[in-house]
């Protein structure tokens, strides 16, 4: 449901209007309110969408959290689209794209990139600016361009804190609170990430901590965060994109 899938998705379909189609993993990891997006974002551009189911939960090194959960989450979804492409007649010839961006490509925390090419996947925005993409996004009609970016759930965890279901159903659960309590929508930058301790920390954009404070305290968040949800505090600070984010370095595999 990203702004960059998104565009790749329009321009692909231009290109490939009657042999191309959308795919999504589905996981833990992934919001309802994403799936619903993408759903309503491939309907908007004419697109059929594939809806595939993916197991990087099951895998050890994914859920332990320590740098490059990314990169194997991305290895399973990549390996999934690979499995029905080899294993279905009605695909030949296929080339895998995804939305990386010329920003994401300088950001050394995105190690997702290196599966990418361990499949030979393509990214057709990979010269343009998050900025740019957002443009064009625009003037191509889509109903997203103005959405704020919102990576996998995985990503809100402390670097350490294991991305069990039970961890990413509790973070989804606590936007959703979060987001109706405040009145955000979709275009407002806003995290909720769980630290080490099963603490809570609410990121919000702007300066009015206090107000938005007050407002969360009235609605009752300590029984929702700590006696429903079963965090151990929870605390507010500035938003900050990436903010649980932590390099590590991983090597290209040949295929």
């Amino acid at each position: 449901g990203g702004v960059d899938s998104s565009l790749t998705l329009k321009l692909v379909s231009l290109a490939y209007p009657t042999s191309s189609l959308a795919v999504i993993g589905v996981s833990a990891a992934l919001p309802e309110s994403q799936l619903e997006l993408a759903r309503t974002v491939a309907a908007s551009i004419g697109a059929p969408l594939t809806e595939v189911k993916t197991d990087e939960g099951m895998n050890p090194d994914y859920i332990e959290n320590k740098g490059a959960s990314c990169f194997h989450c991305k290895t399973a979804l990549y390996s999934t689209l690979k499995s029905v492409i080899d294993h279905t007649s009605t695909y030949s010839n296929v080339t895998l794209y995804n939305g990386t961006n010329k920003d994401d490509t300088s950001d050394p925390t995105r190690v997702g990139l290196l599966a990418a090419a361990n499949f030979r996947v393509q990214s057709p925005l990979n010269e343009l600016r998050k900025t740019e993409v957002r443009e064009l996004a625009k003037h191509l009609g889509l109903p997203n361009h103005a959405h704020a970016a919102s990576p996998c759930l995985r990503s809100r965890l402390a670097f350490g804190v294991e991305a069990t279901a039970e961890h990413l159903r509790r973070i989804e659960n606590a936007e959703n609170f979060v987001k109706s309590t405040l009145g955000l929508t979709p275009e407002d930058n806003f995290r909720v990430r769980q630290l080490s301790g099963g603490r809570a920390m609410i990121e919000l954009e702007g300066e009015s901590f206090s107000s938005q404070r007050s407002l969360l305290n009235q609605n009752d968040i300590d029984k929702k965060f700590t006696d429903e949800l079963g965090f151990t505090s929870w605390n507010v600070r500035p938003f900050k994109s990436g903010g649980e984010a932590v390099k590590v370095t991983l090597t290209k595999t040949k295929q």
